[in-house]
């Protein structure tokens, strides 16, 4: 078949979990049936390449306009994208959407060309609202996009059960038309890799401990409870932030600031590396931290556990969305418990609480060698029974199949 994929996201423009879902899906359908199907992506971009069934090719139309609030402009931006992304796609059997970004572009196409339409839930726009920060009121027009599309969906893939339940409560969309496939993970890449020249060159001692924490600096990722904890964490040890690309210029200030007073209020050493790095400097970051915290407010799946686990890092991580699919407690890492204040606003219901829990559970951890190492080897263990590429994206072509028996 020939399986056109739509995404904001691709190298090398990736910030998040969906472009990097979206790389390696396409690459390992694209080895699926001795080379029978092709695969087309069209992402947003200046990409251009074709290499044996795969091809991508980037859209890199930009919206000439004023808006009298300039968040509009991201949205009318992706919506001028949208048009020539479905120009783009031809002479195809299923299209397959990531993110609200591509859904105008995937209702269109599954309308002129009379083919199925799949959108893989990575995240939903109502469980986000911090997001009008960014985007102002074009934020219900984001969210009014999204549900349109997964009522026109002909099939939806969950990277989690939980995920799944969001769907099916928030878009009314019927269990019988969802499916859950994780995430997943390149094995022969993410593993451990060590390197101590390189924590030298940003500046972090490797003869001391670190905590690492990976991710934009976004609320949804939890980095301002993180950076809160801090004072609460023992003596003795590094904590590594490697977070870059604030949502908003206010946000970056605030993260900033709170970096500032965690300095004045820890004994312990703070290295924050603003900007983003190549991803084999991230797998060498993973390598050689002696845990890795993920403290999300909101995290559908959570594939930088993943990440982590796989170059043998065990995790302390919020046991919140997806990520309890993925990190068992007691097992690869522990799960400190998360009570947001409602289901529409995904904050802690109590701040303190949170990050008083996120840093006991990071000293206990901390105070144990023995079980941090026992821990590594169980995340590794893990991410190789559970989640490689090549079991998701045979599932995949599998749902996929069934939905075009459905159409015929």
């Amino acid at each position: 078949m020939k399986i056109a994929i739509l995404t904001n996201e691709y190298p090398p423009h990736v910030y998040g979990g969906a472009g990097v879902h979206v790389e390696y899906l396409s690459r390992e359908l694209s080895k699926l049936g001795n080379g029978e199907h092709f695969i087309e992506v069209v992402c947003f971009g200046e990409q251009m390449m074709t290499s044996n069934r795969l091809s991508v090719q980037g859209v890199d139309a930009t919206l000439q306009m004023s808006a009298h609030d300039p968040r509009h402009l991201k949205l009318f931006d992706s919506l001028y994208k949208n048009l020539f992304v479905a120009e783009a796609v031809r002479d195809i059997d299923i299209v397959h959407c990531h993110t609200w970004y591509t859904h105008f572009a995937g209702c269109l196409i599954k309308q002129m060309l009379n083919v199925p339409l799949v959108l893989t839930t990575h995240s939903l726009e109502p469980h986000r609202p911090w997001k009008e920060e960014q985007l102002g009121a074009a934020y219900k027009a984001s969210t009014w996009i999204e549900r349109t599309a997964y009522q026109n969906a002909d099939g939806v893939i969950a990277v989690s059960r939980s995920m799944q339940k969001d769907v099916e409560s928030l878009y009314g969309v019927p269990s019988e038309k969802t499916c859950v496939i994780h995430n997943g993970i390149d094995l022969s890449q993410y593993k451990p890799t060590p390197d101590p020249s390189l924590l030298k060159a940003y500046g972090i001692n490797a003869d001391k401990p670190f905590v690492l924490f990976v991710g934009r600096i976004t609320r949804q990722k939890g980095i301002t409870h993180f950076v809160d904890a801090i004072k609460y964490l023992r003596p003795g040890a590094q904590v590594v932030l490697c977070a870059g690309l604030p949502d908003t210029e206010d946000l970056g200030r605030e993260i900033a600031q709170k970096v500032d007073l965690a300095r004045t209020q820890s004994a312990d050493e703070i290295v924050w590396i603003p900007q983003f790095l190549p991803k084999e400097h991230v797998i060498n970051l993973y390598t050689h931290a002696a845990l890795f915290v993920c403290p999300s407010i909101y995290e559908p799946f959570g594939i930088i556990n993943l990440e982590a686990m796989a170059c043998g890092t065990p995790v302390v991580a919020s046991a919140t969305g997806g990520i309890p699919e993925v990190v068992m407690d007691g097992d690869a890492g522990l799960l400190v418990p998360f009570e947001p204040k409602s289901d529409s606003d995904f904050e802690p219901r109590r701040p303190d609480k949170f990050t008083r829990d996120l840093a006991s559970a990071v000293n206990s951890m901390l105070s144990n060698p023995s079980r941090l190492k026992a821990m590594g080897i169980a995340a590794r263990r893990r991410v190789e029974e559970h989640f490689s590429w090549e079991s998701i994206a045979f599932k995949t072509l599998q749902f996929y199949k069934i939905l075009l028996r459905g159409s015929s």
